[in-house]
């Protein structure tokens, strides 16, 4: 059974940084497509980042491109989002999921919070 755990979201101040983490377990996280979402209070879940499990190649949304980035470290089997120039409509949980053939798993989410 694959897992997923996320962490590393808080607060930060508008215009500051944040990586959040997801560590995977239970299987290899190159097997699948992992990526990032994130729900808002009255918002539906959206798509936030997508890498690859093929070549890593990545998508962003475009309301976080250019400032967000996806990355992987094989050897900890862990998928990371850095965010920067954060914004209070980066405001969200972010959940992390992991997409194959073979499953759709989800984790719990790390809640981002972007305010002065």
């Amino acid at each position: 059974q694959v897992q997923l755990v996320e962490s590393g979201g808080g607060l930060v101040q508008p215009g500051g940084s944040l990586r959040i983490s997801c560590a995977v377990s239970g299987s290899t996280s190159t097997l699948y497509t992992m990526s990032w979402h994130r729900q808002a209070p009255g918002k539906e879940r959206e798509l936030v980042a997508r890498i690859l499990p093929i070549g890593s190649a990545t998508n962003y949304a475009a309301s976080v491109k250019g400032r967000f980035t996806v990355s992987r470290d094989n050897a900890k089997n862990t998928v990371y989002l850095q965010m920067n120039s954060l914004k209070p409509d980066d405001t969200a949980e972010y959940y992390c999921n992991a997409r194959s053939v073979a499953g759709d798993y989800w984790g719990q989410g790390t809640q981002v919070t972007v305010s002065s």
